[in-house]
């Protein structure tokens, strides 16, 4: 006789305090950001209090979430989001403020680009390190193939203070969905968390390994042109159907890894 398949036992751990007054779906949008700061911690993508990330506020078209300025990405919970809106207002109660850099960076993507509903930012060693050189991202992995298409650059203009900037970083986006930031470090937009999470994986791969090769001191190994053209396709296409940016499958593994270790997000 067949023993039959056991149960998983792994249950998902639901939101637990819910603020009075907060719409359920704002409270889930919560618990996805700040999910994704701590998975950011633990894969060493944070920058002390530096870098943020953001998510536009449910049912609405200029208020989003980010980070409070004066935590670090392993303390960020649900409910120490603060919510702003386009033009810098603060929304919710908290005793931080939002870093300004971090507000232009964000507004101006949130404002400019209907479908960037979550906008992330880093500064890691590698893709700094990719951002600083000339050439950019490099046609040499598998990793940079399948996402190059979707890169784009925006030029170093300072620290990101002025609010001018933020048309630029719009027009510099484009219709892409991963902006090296030249002499800075990367930003990816997605639909959901999961997809600007996947693709901020992607391209923090694609430049780890440029750096790599480049610092092993031999050639990289050429591809030829037609299989880089095409690899660039087929990535186009992964990203059109969703299947490379990860979003469902690879978001609902990394939430259920944070449940079983870290919980504490939901907070």
């Amino acid at each position: 006789m067949k023993t039959p398949p056991r149960k998983s036992t792994v249950t998902r751990i639901r939101p637990n305090r819910q603020p009075r007054g907060m719409s359920a779906a704002e409270w889930d949008a919560r618990c996805e950001l700040a999910a994704a700061f701590r998975l950011a911690a633990g894969l060493g993508w944070t920058d002390m209090l530096g870098t943020h990330f953001s998510l536009r506020a449910p049912g609405t078209e200029d208020q989003f979430l980010i980070n409070p300025y004066g935590l670090l990405f392993d303390e960020i919970t649900a409910s120490s989001l603060v919510k702003i809106d386009t033009e810098g207002n603060k929304l919710s109660e908290s005793p931080y403020e939002v870093n300004h850099a971090g507000f232009v960076i964000h507004s101006a993507v949130h404002a400019g680009v209907r479908d960037a509903h979550c906008v992330m930012h880093c500064h890691t060693v590698a893709g700094v390190g990719v951002a600083s050189q000339q050439h950019g991202l490099l046609p040499i992995t598998q990793m940079a193939l399948t996402v190059m298409g979707e890169v784009r650059y925006h030029d170093y203009e300072g620290v990101a203070d002025d609010e001018g900037e933020r048309r630029r970083i719009v027009e510099d986006l484009g219709d892409g969905t991963v902006l090296i930031l030249r002499n800075h470090g990367t930003l990816t937009v997605g639909a959901t968390v999961g997809e600007a999470f996947a693709r901020m994986y992607r391209i923090e791969r694609a430049c780890r390994a440029q750096l790599s090769t480049l610092t092993g001191g031999a050639e990289p190994n050429p591809i030829p042109r037609e299989v880089v053209d095409y690899t660039g396709t087929q990535g186009r296409e992964l990203s059109r159907t969703g299947r490379a940016a990860g979003g469902k499958l690879l978001w609902a593994a990394l939430l259920r890894k944070l449940d079983r270790e870290d919980p504490g997000y939901r907070a």
